[in-house]
């Protein structure tokens, strides 16, 4: 009776939700700002005395659009996980910063901070031998800690490479071609990452959903 309950009780933490809604919440500010960035980039704009090149302007309207988007997907959701939060905060802070100094290249470093910060709590907790992936990850996809551990070392390189992969690119390439990465490249790079692991997703898979049931 135990185990049901606690199962009907992870069943219900979080809120049934259209997919195609929490897919336009999840991933339309950055489709919104590369369509806006792609519209005004070779524009400028005059606020307060100041000239603002199309990027730092797309980058204003993104920082509340990700704020607002965060934020309905908690109330939609019933709740929210600690990357979102992270990533709203870099988002505002960075952007912010950007914007006041008025230098496109502390939005591009966000995804660097937000990559290296992934890094450093993984391996903050494969040093105290836990997984933060199972955690987050456990009731929706069953793998024993062994599996988990796996994943979780692999997860933190990745997120390495990542950071240093997006320092190269906005450091050395175009703005135009750092939003084509930042839109499309790192979301690609994610998802086949994690199709690259299935094999380890089968290999320590365990039944337990099937033994409740």
């Amino acid at each position: 009776m135990a185990d049901t309950t606690d199962t009907n009780t992870q069943d219900t933490a979080e809120k049934k939700v259209n997919p195609w809604l929490r897919a336009a919440l999840e991933y339309g500010p950055i489709i919104a700002f590369f369509v806006g960035y792609m519209l005004v980039r070779d524009m400028s704009f005059t606020v307060g005395g100041r000239e603002y090149q199309g990027f730092l302007a797309v980058t204003a309207g993104f920082i509340p659009l990700q704020a607002i988007c965060t934020f309905l997907l908690w109330r939609v959701t019933g709740k929210i996980s600690a990357i979102q939060i992270a990533t709203v905060v870099l988002v505002a802070v960075m952007g912010g910063i950007s914007i006041w100094l008025n230098d496109e290249r502390f939005i591009k470093m966000k995804p660097t901070i937000l990559y290296v910060f992934f890094f450093l709590i993984l391996m903050f907790g494969i040093l105290r031998g836990q997984s933060y992936i199972k955690m987050i990850m456990d009731h929706t996809v069953p793998m024993s800690d062994e599996g988990w551990m796996i994943i979780t070392k692999r997860l933190a390189m990745f997120f390495a490479v990542l950071a240093v992969l997006n320092e190269v690119v906005w450091r050395t390439m175009s703005t135009d071609m750092w939003v084509n990465f930042k839109t499309f490249g790192l979301p690609l790079a994610i998802f086949v990452f994690f199709m690259t692991q299935s094999g380890v997703f089968q290999k320590y898979g365990t039944d337990e959903d099937k033994a409740d049931a």
